[in-house]
């Protein structure tokens, strides 16, 4: 069973901005489409953003402030965030797209604050 470990979070001001990695154990992560979800307090988990195995990128409620990509040698998903705003808010997760296929990892919380 792959294993999923998203890391990178922190508190930032509004404005500011993160990366976030999401490593994927297992030779198969280049197969499959990755997505990064997220999960605001009292809130369903959403979609972000997906990237297919070729590298082409959808954007679900952040369109033009993150940036998707991926490093399939290193078996890695980037999720690029800037210009952060209190909204964003939430922890954050990674898995397929766009059936979920692998256990949840533990997430990484973002936390945008003055």
């Amino acid at each position: 069973q792959v294993q999923l470990v998203e890391s990178g979070g922190g508190l930032v001001q509004p404005g500011g901005s993160l990366r976030l990695s999401c490593a994927a154990s297992g030779s198969i992560f280049s197969s499959y489409a990755m997505s990064w979800y997220r999960q605001a307090p009292g809130k369903q988990r959403e979609l972000v953003a997906s990237i297919t195995s070729g590298g082409t990128t959808n954007y679900y409620s952040v369109k033009g402030r993150f940036t998707i990509s991926r490093d399939n040698a290193e078996n890695t998903v980037y999720l690029q965030m800037n210009s952060l705003k209190p909204e964003d808010t939430a922890v954050y997760y990674c898995n397929t797209f766009p059936v979920v296929r692998f256990n949840w990892g533990q997430g990484t919380q973002v936390t945008v604050s003055s």
